[in-house]
């Protein structure tokens, strides 16, 4: 079965764009992809457009041997951009191997090791007795793990991370009090904070209120991550943005973290994703996907969640409290992964499981888009 055509369709769907990726056969079966790199999507879209050039006439059931030459026929391989093609490329080939043997993604992985996926949700509202209210709602739904808003993320123009903090650190506390020691609570910080920021936070709290705080520095440095793991005991969650196995190498090799935030769509796709979860499992870190994106995403992932030993929680956009997003528009993604609860059932449908109206999906337009450029109060630039 030979690739005769991969189709990038970067499109306005909700409040964000979306990268979605069909790759067509010559014998009529087709795959779905995508790509994780928010903001950055015409980059990835130029980057597949490269990749088609030598991957059409290729066999689309060499999944394996075609991950490679697309990571390693190059000077200057890797890097985001890159690995984000590579993702939804490889995505797309595990849909059609699924469908041209007739079973789930999940079984070309190993097979299924759950039948339920369980899920976190996230609060969103700020730091106070609303979101506390918000976390209850969404026990009374079922989930027993919830990402709780830090105090100033929803400023889209200043954030002052010391005054972040204090106010943050207060609420969680409350939050534990009010809900008990049996729901799972973590923070996502997402990278704003610097290491005597970050390890300030976390003493600012008693020992077990968070079970999770979830990327409080940026990544670059894992020297960095190891000096806030010598100052705090709360459990890491941190990876979403990293692109290959190799970035992942210091964190799970000099035990930085517990939790692997991985992205299918970033990381180099299921091919890729599978080798970092083994790597994990010899080090006792449980996996607990991004999943900010699309159903295309959120089925993939699942199938992934399925087949590994080592699996915590995947995060999820569809509760309730965020459903404004509209990334699971149901006119474009005709037949999508569906929550039951606080959890996604792991169907048995060849390949994802994932239908496209691509004659509609063809009909929408790309929007450029950018993620906040947050500012100190002094008019310097900070992290989003």
């Amino acid at each position: 079965m030979k690739i005769t055509a991969i189709i990038p369709y970067p499109v306005w769907v909700g409040t964000r764009n979306q990268l979605i990726v069909k790759v067509e056969t010559d014998e009529g079966i087709h795959g779905w992809g995508e790509s994780g790199l928010s903001g950055r999507e015409l980059a990835v879209a130029g980057a597949i457009e490269h990749y088609r050039e030598f991957l059409i006439g290729r066999d689309a059931m060499a999944t394996g041997a075609l991950w490679q030459e697309m990571y390693r026929s190059q000077y200057f391989e890797g890097g985001r951009v890159l690995t984000a093609a590579i993702s939804a490329i490889d995505i797309a080939l595990h849909d059609i191997k699924g469908k041209a043997l007739g079973v789930p993604v999940y079984q070309l992985l190993g097979g299924k090791q759950r039948d339920r996926i369980p899920t976190f949700a996230t609060t969103r509202g700020p730091c106070g007795p609303e979101m506390i209210e918000q976390a209850r709602e969404l026990m009374a739904m079922g989930w027993d793990c919830i990402r709780l808003f830090p105090h100033g993320h929803g400023n889209s123009q200043v954030y002052e991370p010391r005054q972040s903090i204090g106010e943050t650190a207060k609420w969680c506390v409350k939050a534990r009090e009010a809900l008990g020691d049996d729901v799972v609570l973590g923070v996502d910080y997402h990278h704003r904070l610097s290491v005597a920021e970050a390890a300030s936070y976390c003493q600012k709290m008693p020992s077990g209120t968070l079970d999770f705080l979830e990327e409080p520095i940026r990544d670059e440095t894992p020297e960095a991550y190891e000096a806030l793991r010598r100052m705090t005991d709360v459990p890491f969650a941190i990876g979403e943005e990293f692109a290959s196995k190799w970035q992942f190498l210091p964190f799970i090799e000099r035990d930085i973290h517990q939790f692997n935030r991985i992205d299918v769509c970033n990381v180099g796709g299921l091919t890729e994703a599978m080798k970092v979860a083994g790597w994990s499992e010899a080090h006792y870190v449980d996996m607990m996907p991004h999943n900010p994106l699309g159903p295309i995403c959120t089925a993939a992932t699942i199938h992934f969640a399925a087949s590994v030993a080592n699996f915590a929680w995947l995060e999820t956009r569809a509760s309730p409290g965020e459903l404004y997003h509209g990334f699971d528009n149901a006119e474009i993604f005709i037949t999508q992964p569906r929550l039951n609860g606080a959890v996604y059932e792991v169907g048995d449908a060849p390949g994802l499981g994932v239908e496209v109206d691509e004659a509609l999906v063809k009909k929408q337009s790309f929007k450029f888009w950018e993620a906040p450029h947050l500012r100190r109060q002094d008019g310097s630039v900070t992290n989003w």
